[in-house]
């Protein structure tokens, strides 16, 4: 159990000390481990589960990178840190982190190579199929937004997503070679061990933490520093409720079972500040196969509310935080397609709009309404409300017409949070005032970092290995 912060004038004696203790070995941590042991100081990482991955592994493997990465120029595509940092700074939301965009875009290609060289096989060729997660080993794939309004206008798009060459689900072969990475490294592994208090000096110095095994405390000393990486809370209802309630109505919920907000409420305890606790990657993946795209969004009004070829994080947030998921997709007999993933059941048909209205329990005339708009515009090849891509514009008129069911009830989004502590760009936790607090670092979803909100697939595995790597070495120096 979480006991915050102890003074270590109460702890009789260090059952161990390291230069620099690093908690939670997914996908920040091992990145961090590895850089500070590299450093040359002696590094140690808690794991509370009994061997590394986290929800790293769970996940698909991708990581947003750019600026011209071996990858991309090998799949035949240009890229520059200069347009990777304009799509980023106006896509992720309305108060975006520059100076850490900034230096995660500048350092891109790099850390691209530095993911290669830790084993990490990449197949050179890009995936048209679909975005966020290519189905089969293919390396480059679209993963967010870059093509469609308002991005396309703003920064030259290119592929980001960086996919490690296995079938489907890559997390797993990531984390296996970090993982494998780490243990060829002078870093050793505590494994069930799980920081349950970080000590702190009447300074506000954070010198060590304990840990418990099996029941058994375990008292270790920092000598340089610690490095918080244990993800974040969406699996901690208290928390949820308390920051960003409507994801506790997703079904799936992203996440290890360390992801309870743990390291997050240690930083708080020894005086950290957090940003973005109300903020979430929301995925609704009901546009794939990329056909259904041609269909319109609706809410409970009848209204579309976004442009239905965007990526499908973009989407998931607009119908949860602005709609209270309570949308559907209306498709006619031309565009109707089973949808990829599940549960999407079909929650009404009718032989017209008024029919479809009807059974959705939609106000009279606004499905309708809604529809002739769309049809006009359409047919002119034009969408003045949204602005959808000529390849996905078509007016729908073929009747029947259906309606896919994408409530939270009844349909499939995806969640994990995106708040945490605040760092600066050298990985420092902050306190309120901005101040560091000496001895105290993180990275990944413990923290607050580039994925502040606008979600592209990709973001929190680049930011978090990217951004674990810099919190290793300053530890490791500090």
């Amino acid at each position: 159990m979480l006991s915050g912060v102890r003074d270590p004038r109460e702890i009789s004696n260090w059952d161990e000390e390291v230069d620099v203790l690093v908690v939670g070995l997914g996908a920040a941590g091992a990145c961090a481990a590895l850089e500070a042991s590299r450093s040359g100081a002696e590094t140690l990482v808690l794991e509370r589960a009994g061997g590394g991955g986290g929800t790293s592994a769970m996940s698909g493997g991708v990581l947003y990178l750019g600026g011209g990465t071996a990858l991309q120029r090998a799949c035949g595509f240009e890229d520059t840190s200069e347009e990777m940092f304009k799509y980023l700074m106006a896509s992720v939301g309305d108060a975006p982190d520059e100076e850490k965009i900034r230096r995660y875009c500048e350092g891109s290609v790099e850390h691209y190579d530095w993911i290669v060289a830790q084993g990490v096989p990449f197949k050179p060729v890009f995936h048209y199929g679909c975005s966020g997660e290519p189905p089969n080993s293919d390396g480059l794939v679209w993963s967010g937004s870059e093509r469609v309004h308002p991005f396309v206008d703003i920064a030259t798009p290119a592929p980001r997503g960086h996919v490690p060459e296995r079938p489907a689900q890559a997390g797993p072969l990531l984390m296996q070679k970090l993982c494998e990475a780490v243990e060829k490294s002078p870093a050793r592994i505590a494994a069930n061990h799980r920081a349950v208090a970080l000590v702190q000096e009447p300074d506000g110095s954070v010198v060590g933490a304990v840990a418990e095994s099996f029941g058994e405390p375990r008292n270790v000393r920092a000598r340089r520093g610690i490095v918080v990486t244990t993800g974040g809370f969406i699996l901690n209802d208290a928390m949820l409720d308390a920051h960003v309630p409507l994801a506790r109505h997703c079904q799936l919920r992203v996440a290890a079972d360390g992801d309870d907000g743990s390291g997050i409420r240690l930083g708080i305890a020894a005086g950290a500040d957090t940003a973005n606790m109300d903020q979430a990657s929301i995925s609704l993946p009901i546009c794939q196969p990329w056909g259904l795209k041609r269909g319109i969004l609706v809410n409970a009004q009848g209204q579309r509310f976004h442009n239905e070829d965007d990526y499908y994080g973009r989407i998931g947030e607009w119908a949860l935080f602005r709609h209270a998921g309570r949308c559907w997709l209306v498709v006619d007999d031309a565009v109707y397609e089973k949808p990829s993933y599940e549960p999407f059941p079909v929650a009404a048909v009718g032989d017209t709009p008024a029919e479809l209205a009807h059974e959705l329990g939609l106000p009279e005339g606004a499905l309708e309404s809604t529809l002739e708009l769309y049809n006009r515009h359409a047919r002119n090849g034009l969408d003045p409300l949204f602005h959808k891509t000529d390849e996905y514009l078509a007016p729908l008129e073929k009747p029947p017409f259906g309606a896919f069911d994408c409530t939270t009830e009844n349909s499939l989004y995806a969640a994990f949070t995106l708040g945490g502590l605040v760092t600066d760009v050298d990985g420092r936790v902050l306190d309120p005032e901005g101040r560091p607090i000496p001895g105290l670092l993180g990275a990944g979803r413990s923290t607050s970092g580039v994925p502040s909100r606008g979600y592209s697939s990709g973001l929190s595995l680049g930011d978090g290995t990217f951004f674990g790597r810099i919190a290793g070495r300053v530890a490791a120096g500090s």
